[in-house]
């Protein structure tokens, strides 16, 4: 239901009168009805004494099985309720008389105006493709088209390959560090809806969405990309993958405030917490979800199939066989709890990974199980344990998560004997708002394995993460996945877009590891809005391992300090109009090494510094 002032349908009708010859004038004033009583002309919400005007007529919802509109009492004298906000704009944008004004309400290639492409007014079902499997009013059609385009000049540790190199003076164990990678991506997405959804939920709804990605990469050693040492240092790749597929079923509205219920089958996107800890990622599901108490009350649980990943790009495949890991979830929110302004959620996921094969990546590396210790696969059955906050508390913005990681690893790589996963994640992040300023503090501790050959595995690992956190990609930490050499070959001691330093093959096709040297990390930032198009962003972290027991095992070293190094970040972000359809960002960082990263990576050309700069466009309609 949408409210109009009288003024605007005054407006909408005289744009649809035909326009009035001159010698009918007259004509019409004499037929016109007598001018409004003085007491019209009086003060809003004042009346003459002894007089009382009556209501006007209720108006009758002609929509069947449309809720019925509040009775006139209810609003103010100079509006009126009616059936459907987009017969209103239709009103307001005549065909005739004005085909500028139609063309600017009406242009099919204008998001910004109503557009029937992006769902703003309903199939007209006699004109439907016959082809459209659909019956009833109140359908719709959402057309959605994205372009992400990423260029990203970096450098990192960049192991010599053994049999060849690209450049004859490397010759130790880490060489030329300079890379380059430019990838583009376009995103198209349909979704068919039944039902309004500005106020409850839709009745159905069947969505598909598919990424096309091309990228491109250059690095300066060869093996990087691919385990042959005959292939060149640079590549360039593309994959379609499925991104979303999916069908949503409105079961039931449990009250008049549209609490509901509701089922969602199908590749869909999964957030297990407010940040991207631990789960992030569209994946192969089912979801019940629904609210109570006027939406205070949120719940979802259900269950992940995971699907394989194409390498380069990172998108879904459907063409492999989905992989024998499985996700069991459940969680519930509770708005303006323990005090008002704050959400809560508790969680419980479990984590059945039953892969005990051996998996080879699209660039001939082995990803499962992980080339580390004793080369046999693995799998594990672990249970995570979770709470999160995410809100405010005055004008302090409060975030975090807190997480306990409980199960059995039954071959740990190590000992080739069963081990109880006992590990921890904590994280938070405190924000304040002084004008156009948001200051920040970060600080995460993951609990790292203290002896690598007991019967227990202490260091925390996520299953998919993609934290927003610390400055998110703009970190050069989180940004990039930098390889561990020397005691793992193709295993990198973070993963990109991550944070912890899980020593896995990779963040999408490679198996959780708790035999890991933890993470910790205290950061400081700022966002600086200059102007409503423009914000500025910088970010100051400093990061350790939380325990190097793992690191010294695999390395074979006596000693390794804890300290990874200082990661300065600094981002500019631009949206020409205001909007999220034109955004774009230059962001540039750098890892300044501490002694423990020094004395795991030092490198024949004596860098001591890295860098990473990104610029991304994204275009979307």
């Amino acid at each position: 239901m949408a409210l109009a002032s009288a003024y605007a349908l005054q407006l909408a009708i005289a744009a649809a009168m035909p326009p009035v010859a001159d010698g009918a004038v007259a004509e019409q004033i004499a037929d016109a009805p007598p001018s409004v009583d003085a007491d019209a002309a009086l003060i809003d919400g004042r009346r003459r004494p002894g007089t009382h005007r009556d209501l006007p007529e209720p108006v009758v919802q002609a929509n069947e099985g449309a809720v019925r509109p509040p009775p006139p009492e209810a609003f103010p004298v100079d509006q009126f309720p009616i059936p459907d906000r987009w017969r209103l704009i239709q009103a307001l944008c005549p065909d005739r008389n004005y085909p500028a004004a139609a063309l600017t309400c009406r242009s099919p290639f204008d998001p910004y105006h109503q557009n029937f492409l992006k769902g703003d007014r309903p199939i007209d079902l006699k004109s439907k493709p016959s082809w459209l499997p659909i019956k009833g009013d109140d359908w719709f059609l959402v057309l959605n088209g994205v372009s992400d385009t990423v260029v990203e000049p970096r450098s990192f540790p960049q192991p010599v390959g053994v049999q060849t190199t690209e450049n004859p003076d490397s010759l130790d164990v880490f060489g030329r560090d300079e890379s380059i990678v430019a990838s583009q991506t376009f995103i198209f997405g349909g979704s068919l809806i039944k039902g309004s959804t500005a106020y409850k939920p839709p009745n159905i709804e069947y969505r598909v969405i598919l990424a096309y990605n091309v990228n491109y990469v250059d690095v300066g050693q060869r093996r990087i990309l691919h385990v042959e040492p005959s292939k060149k240092s640079h590549r360039t790749d593309d994959f379609l993958g499925v991104q979303e597929l999916f069908v949503d079923y409105h079961f039931r509205n449990v009250s008049d405030r549209f609490d509901f219920d509701s089922i969602r089958v199908g590749i869909q996107p999964f957030n297990m917490d407010f940040r991207g800890f631990l789960f992030q990622d569209n994946q192969l599901g089912i979801r019940f979800f629904g609210n109570r108490d006027n939406n205070r009350v949120q719940y979802n649980f259900g269950a992940i199939w995971r699907l394989e990943k194409d390498t380069n790009s990172g998108l879904n495949s459907v063409v492999q066989r989905p992989r024998d890991d499985f996700i069991l979830f459940a969680n519930l929110f509770r708005q303006d709890f323990p005090v008002p302004g704050l959400t809560s959620q508790a969680s419980i996921t479990v984590n059945l990974n039953r892969e005990d094969g051996i998996e080879v990546d699209d660039n001939g590396f082995p990803v499962r199980p992980a080339l580390l210790g004793s080369l046999r696969p693995r799998n594990y059955d672990v249970t995570y344990l979770g709470y999160a906050v995410d809100g405010h508390v005055g004008r302090l913005n409060i975030t975090g998560s807190l997480y306990g990681a409980l199960g059995e690893d039954r071959n740990s790589f190590f000992t080739d004997k069963p081990a109880k996963v006992r590990a921890f994640l904590a994280a938070t992040e405190l924000s304040y708002d002084h004008n156009w300023m948001r200051f920040r503090l970060s600080g995460l501790y993951a609990s790292g394995d203290g002896d690598p050959y007991d019967d227990r595995e202490t260091g925390f690992d996520a299953i998919f993460e993609n934290p927003l956190f610390a400055g998110a990609d703009t970190s050069y930490w989180i940004r990039q996945s930098v390889p561990f050499a020397g005691g793992g070959r193709a295993i990198g001691i973070n993963g990109r877009n991550g944070i912890l330093n899980s020593l896995r093959s990779s963040k999408e096709q490679g198996q959780s590891n708790f035999n890991n040297p933890g993470t910790m990390l205290l950061g400081i930032g700022g966002d600086f809005d200059l102007t409503p198009t423009v914000r500025l962003s910088t970010n100051v972290n400093h990061l350790w391992f939380e325990n190097t027991a793992t690191l010294k095992a695999l390395r074979m070293e006596g000693s390794i300090p804890k300290a990874i190094g200082w990661d300065y970040s600094l981002a500019a972000i631009w949206r020409p109009r205001a909007v999220q359809n034109a955004v774009f960002r230059l962001s540039a960082a750098t890892l300044d090494p501490g002694k423990g990263f020094s004395d795991l990576f030092t490198n024949n050309q004596g860098d001591d510094r890295y860098y990473s700069v990104l610029f991304n466009a994204i275009l979307t309609f």
